[in-house]
């Protein structure tokens, strides 16, 4: 899949640099060529040997060869191979980046090979961050990752979980599977949705009961994200309109949080202007309480709570009665006459394709990193295998740039 591709890694001094070797081996894999840069304090964390042995190339660890040996033109090269580097690779990702390094970066510091190589680079520089929880959260921190944004590098942002110093919070860094498909992503980037305007709703909404309670349902949004993310990388000027999600901001992407479906249905109404399609993947709620209590309920008041609702806005259908210009995608959950129910929503909503999935089919549904599809137009019937949610949403941008 990356064969002919260059890819540069560097790695500085953190525990997490032993998941460094998953990612070498799934590049190697995949037929990319890999040259790793170390700091001299990554090698107390994993041998300079193990990444050459997997890389099939030398790494590089200091800027001098030990012995200064200026007879031979090797070594003279040696001075100069940060630049050669930064001209080599196609992309430059450094993982794991300590705050050390981050801070060094942000200030134009090369006091080492990796750092000296940054700076000599054309290519897209990549950080996948990694340190302690409350050193992620630090003041001076923030500032340097905003930092480095503005040069234009871009960020793997870390993810909450189990850290080295025993305790759970923000920091680690990113798996090497989801590095791997991030870089992918970028190097495989299509360009086919150059200058196309997306509109995409993504997660559930709430109903609110009274000021603190509410009814919503199980989506997660991940289908919305990597469906914004596949139109992104693809060259695509993408909003994402979501409900509440625990899901991290995107790059380049425009979001917009709402939280009730009048919100949605208000945000989506002055967001269609100008759009060249619209997916609608969010889960709105159907119903919602005819006279919701603005305070807390309390529960000593009664024993029993009776709520009258009443049906939401179909979001949906009313961009369908009012397109104008754009493409409409909408989705699909069904668990009964699976085909037949979304025949009927493509053609009642006015849309131009319905995807269509079963919640109760393995490695599909609410929160699952994996989804089974099936696209439905107004002729064809195409049935998709269970792939990646980023994959799935390839798989509609495709069919999109089909229609007619």
């Amino acid at each position: 899949m990356l064969k002919g591709k260059k890819i540069l890694l560097g790695v500085s001094g953190g525990i997490a640099a032993y998941k460094v070797c998953y990612l070498v081996r799934m590049f190697i894999k995949q037929g990319a060529e890999v040259r790793v840069i170390m700091t001299p304090s990554a090698t107390k964390f994993v041998s300079p040997l193990t990444l050459s042995t997997l890389s099939k190339n030398e790494v590089i660890v200091n800027m001098f060869p030990e012995i200064d040996d200026y007879s031979k033109s090797e070594k003279v090269e040696n001075k100069t191979w940060h630049v050669n580097l930064g001209l080599w690779a196609d992309i430059f990702v450094i993982a794991p980046a300590t705050a050390n390094t981050i801070s060094k970066i942000a200030h134009g510091i090369c006091d080492n090979f990796l750092l000296a190589t940054v700076l000599a680079s054309k290519c897209p520089v990549l950080i996948a961050p990694t340190m302690d929880d409350d050193m992620y959260k630090n003041p001076a921190s923030k500032k340097n990752l905003t930092q480095i944004k503005e040069f234009g590098y871009k960020i793997i942002n870390p993810v909450y979980g189990e850290l080295a110093s025993g305790i759970t919070g923000e920091g680690r860094m990113a798996e090497p599977e989801d590095i791997f498909k991030f870089i992918s992503g970028l190097l495989l980037r299509k360009k086919d949705l150059d200058g196309k305007r997306i509109l995409i709703t993504a997660g559930p909404t709430l109903e609110f009961l009274d000021s603190v309670r509410f009814i919503t349902n199980s989506s997660s949004g991940k289908m919305g994200f990597e469906l914004a993310k596949a139109a992104k990388d693809r060259g695509a000027s993408v909003t994402l309109i979501s409900g509440p999600v625990s899901l991290n901001d995107i790059d380049e992407i425009k979001r917009i949080n709402v939280k009730t479906s009048g919100e949605m249905l208000s945000r989506v109404k002055a967001n269609l202007k100008n759009k060249d399609l619209v997916i609608m993947t969010a889960a709105i709620e159907d119903f919602k309480p005819v006279n919701p209590v603005n305070s807390k309920i309390k529960k000593e008041d009664s024993s029993k709570f009776v709520f009258e609702f009443e049906r939401t806005v179909d979001i949906l259908e009313y961009i369908g009665k009012n397109k104008k210009g754009f493409k409409l995608i909408g989705f699909a959950l069904e668990t009964d006459n699976e085909l037949e129910n979304a025949k009927k929503k493509l053609n009642k909503k006015n849309l131009d394709m319905i995807v269509l999935n079963n919640p109760t089919v393995p490695g599909a549904g609410f929160g699952t990193d994996t989804n089974v599809i099936t696209l439905i137009d107004k002729k064809n019937i195409y049935e998709l295998p269970m792939m990646s949610k980023y994959e799935a949403g390839n798989a509609i941008l495709d069919k999109y740039l089909r229609m007619k």
